[in-house]
């Protein structure tokens, strides 16, 4: 079975004012994870209002599901030792506007700061990365060049960013808007292999342009730690079970992919700026209204993700998700995206009464 691993990004808030916090170090700290796994399932951010969880590699959902919701018992536990708590959105609800959270004292952090001070200041946004196997980086690229289809679909249904500042930004995803201002995010493009991948990006680190490899922001790259294709177009997700979904999703993109690159299927096109356009417009509306299909047509978001389901039907049957994937696709369906139920707390109580919903619904 292709295994699998997921990272998710947390913000710490105050839990009265809704503000986030810098307790990343202490609350890491106090979850004690580090004594068992020499700190690899939890480290900190960029700013220090942010705290990472990553899962061992897994084979089943079940693990993810069983890792994601310890770390978050773990952390939040933690986070309540020091008075804050976890909120599992992409974006927080509230910020202080005047006073900037620190950044987090590691030296590629303050080069970054130092390179784009504005960017990193707004850099509030916590993202859900999936790890899928994959056997050689040819592979892979072949994969990501399949894969990137999908991705404003996947944004779609991820979206849980909606609120900025105290107020309702009008997008679903705000986190991907905010993601795309670095100097190299967004879809990756096409590449006819690893060589072509590996030299495109050595001469944009070479030229100055990216610092290190781990600038390039691309919502679907390479890792350069494991031998996995890692896709980063999700917003984290309000509860664990919604982070399950997207991942077992993901792996069947991935096992799809690599059957249809086997298979010697040729790589679907799709103009770029038809692409890019869409992926707007998944940040913008979610699932609450049409979403482009990967032919370049416009649909109802339900029809989009029946018909993602039919194109990875195969791989979730060889893997055993169908069913526990499927169900967790209705029950979005039927509930929404963490931005819908983000807006509607919003809409009925204000930004605090998202906050405590994300609060609440972070924590296991």
């Amino acid at each position: 079975m292709t295994t699998i691993g997921v990272e998710e990004e947390y913000m710490l808030v105050h839990p009265v004012t809704g503000l986030p916090v810098p307790y990343a170090e202490k609350v890491r700290k106090a979850a004690g994870l580090e004594r068992l796994t020499g700190g690899q399932e939890v480290q900190g951010e960029l700013l220090q209002s942010q705290v990472e969880v990553a899962t061992p590699v897994c084979h089943s959902l079940d693990e993810v599901g069983g890792h994601l919701l310890r770390l978050r018992h773990a952390l939040a536990s933690a986070a309540e030792t020091h008075g804050c708590r976890i909120a599992a959105a992409g974006t927080p609800a509230l910020r202080d506007t005047l006073h900037a959270v620190p950044v987090t004292d590691h030296a590629r952090y303050r080069a970054m700061a130092a390179q784009a001070p504005q960017l990193v200041a707004e850099q509030l946004v916590n993202g859900m990365h999936v790890h899928v196997a994959v056997p050689s980086r040819d592979a892979g690229v072949q994969v990501l060049n399949r894969l990137r289809l999908w991705l404003p679909t996947l944004t779609a249904m991820a979206a849980n960013s909606p609120l900025w500042d105290g107020r309702d930004t009008g997008f679903a995803s705000w986190r991907t808007v905010v993601f795309s201002r670095w100097t190299v995010a967004g879809l990756p493009p096409v590449f006819e292999d690893s060589d072509d991948y590996d030299q495109r990006v050595q001469h944009l680190v070479d030229c100055g342009l990216v610092a290190d490899r781990g600038q390039l922001y691309w919502l679907a790259r390479l890792s350069e730690r494991y031998p996995t294709v890692e896709v980063r177009c999700t917003d984290v997700q309000l509860l664990a079970d919604d982070a399950v979904m997207l991942a077992g999703v993901v792996r069947a993109l991935v096992q799809t992919a690599l059957a249809e690159a086997s298979a010697g299927a040729p790589v679907p096109d799709c103009a770029p700026e038809l692409l890019q356009a869409s992926l707007w417009h998944a940040a913008r509306y979610g699932l609450s209204g049409s979403l482009m299909d990967p032919g370049g047509a416009a649909r109802r978001a339900g029809d989009v993700l029946w018909e993602l389901f039919r194109h990875t039907a195969a791989a979730l049957e060889e893997s055993g998700d169908t069913r526990e994937v499927s169900a967790l696709v209705h029950r979005l369906l039927r509930r929404g995206t963490g931005a819908d139920r983000q807006r509607a707390a919003f809409a009925a109580g204000g930004p605090l009464a998202a906050v405590e919903l994300v609060v609440r619904e972070s924590s296991p």
